[in-house]
């Protein structure tokens, strides 16, 4: 709610903020505890809510986990399989799966300082741990390479883009970290590859439109209203009858290059989620998706230097696998 001062000038809102927990269990392993406030429900004890509500967890690892003193409430006091339930109660637990797909890439640290992480994520990889991916996430690598238990993502990027990701250090610099990619002050480039069937187009060196998530969570629409999402377009290289595009948000909605560049009638090749979403399978590692997050520019809000990271990975027009038919 916006607040007014006694003159009557409205103050600016302040940018929304994630409630912050501490947390009574340790880092482990490089992931942090994940934490979940019980909702309004009838389940006959905490252990049933968990067993129905996370269900990429076996029942017995949740019985197993619990036993070992792995799940506490917001005091830290361990939670029995038999504790009833209680709406509003604060439950911690570790995320982990007993049997993790390892990805067969390595990210490369790009910087370190007492306040940033710069990170070079392969394809594949997710930033955050999220669904069946824990250990093999950017995040929980660097922490245990890194011994960093404070690290935080600044910014994300699709599991199926590479390059570029910026982590803050610090948690009371956390928020003016992202505050710089919030108020657009990122100078952000990206690469990618599209098929590209008429050797006489003339792209657009500025394509804006309207997007909102779709109705599939998984994915974002265009729609008809004022724009709120801005992308510069360069032509790279165009042979083979695929085009090497330069591409430059200034906005940074989900998808949103992704979503753009099939908009232009150029999908970016091996993209299963635009234009039409494909059913899930499992990574076939021979053909990434050919995006690329190559840099990053900024001034640093908390030493005041310029900042610039650039990805050394490369996106090859002339080793571009062709997409599979569909």
């Amino acid at each position: 709610m916006r607040s007014i001062e006694a003159a009557g000038n409205p103050r600016p809102p302040k940018p929304r903020q994630r409630r912050r927990h501490v947390a009574p269990l340790p880092t482990r392993d490089g992931v942090s505890p994940s934490w979940v406030a019980l909702p309004p429900g009838a389940w006959p004890s905490v252990a049933a809510f968990l067993i129905e509500r996370f269900t990429l967890v076996a029942p017995h690892d949740w019985l197993a986990r619990m036993q070992a003193g792995e799940v506490v409430d917001g005091d830290g006091a361990p939670i029995t399989p038999q504790r009833p339930y209680k709406a509003g109660l604060m439950v911690w637990y570790y995320r982990a799966l007993a049997d993790e797909t390892p990805i067969p890439f390595a990210e490369t640290l790009l910087f370190q300082d007492a306040h940033l992480v710069a990170a070079d994520k392969p394809h594949f990889l997710p930033v955050l741990p999220t669904g069946k991916y824990v250990q093999e996430s950017l995040l929980v690598r660097l922490k245990r390479r890194l011994g960093i238990d404070t690290l935080s993502p600044v910014h994300r990027i699709d599991r199926q883009t590479a390059g570029v990701v910026l982590f803050s250090v610090q948690p009371a610099e956390r928020d003016r970290y992202q505050t710089l990619f919030r108020e657009r002050s990122v100078r952000k480039v990206y690469e990618a590859i599209v098929p590209w069937p008429d050797a006489g187009r003339v792209l657009p060196p500025l394509y804006r439109s309207r997007l909102v998530q779709d109705a599939n969570f998984l994915r974002t629409s265009e729609v008809a209203g004022e724009p709120n999402a801005e992308t510069h377009i360069e032509l790279l290289a165009a042979r083979n009858g695929y085009a090497h595009l330069r591409l430059m948000p200034v906005s940074g909605r989900k998808h949103q290059l992704r979503v753009h560049c099939a908009a232009l009638g150029l999908p970016i090749v091996h993209d299963d989620f635009y234009p039409r979403l494909l059913p899930e399978g499992a990574d076939d590692h021979a053909r990434p998706l050919q995006l690329l997050a190559r840099s990053v520019a900024f001034t640093d809000p908390v030493t005041g230097q310029a900042r610039h990271f650039e990805s050394a990975r490369r996106l090859d027009i002339d080793a571009v696998v062709a997409p599979l038919a569909t």
